[in-house]
């Protein structure tokens, strides 16, 4: 359980921030770049969360959560050594994953197929779930870019692969089920 009593530490003021390893690393460094990029990414989908009905709000709510999870899960090193921690460390898994690919499939079944690329646009829910997409693949190359200079949870990049693309199908639906889908037009205003 997490418990603040006091918001600020003054530990920081330095430039260096603690991991959840307790090491400490500056704030410049590539894992705080990561779970940072998260971390804005779930302020964004808060902001997607005022223009959701209940359901779009609940499943908002659900990848909210994840991202807790994801931040966590990159905020401590040392992957490869979870088996031998003395306390089991929080990680994205395999099921949160599948669990996007089914709402992904679900979702798209009712849209029609695309025929040119969609532009970010359209109601404001749509919108925000357009530059959370955006946010999403920030953090997913932060977390490639992390992955390729140390161990990281395979399932965290998989998750952030796979939510962009949830992302983006929601951004569909909430454009009245693609109806209102802003479409690019080749070429438009030359």
């Amino acid at each position: 359980m997490v418990v603040l009593n006091r918001i600020y530490t003054r530990t920081g003021d330095a430039g260096q921030t603690a991991l959840g390893d307790g090491s400490r690393v500056p704030k410049t460094a590539p894992r705080v770049e990561s779970y940072g990029t998260v971390d804005e990414l779930n302020a964004v989908l808060g902001l997607a969360r005022l223009h959701a009905g209940e359901a779009a709000g609940a499943g908002l709510a659900r990848v909210q959560n994840d991202l807790f999870d994801l931040g966590g899960d990159l905020a401590t090193p040392d992957f490869d050594n979870d088996a031998q921690a003395a306390r089991p460390r929080l990680r994205v898994v395999a099921a949160q994953v599948a669990r996007l690919e089914a709402e992904i499939d679900a979702m798209n079944a009712d849209l029609s197929p695309l025929r040119s690329f969609v532009l970010p646009g359209g109601t404001a829910l749509a919108a925000h779930l357009h530059l959370a997409r955006t946010v999403c693949r920030r953090a997913e190359r932060a977390t490639v870019g992390l992955a390729a200079a140390e161990p990281v949870n395979p399932e965290a990049v998989r998750y952030l692969n796979r939510l962009s693309d949830w992302l983006f199908v929601a951004a569909r639906v909430a454009n009245d089920g693609g109806a209102s889908d802003v479409l690019w037009v080749p070429g438009a205003n030359r």
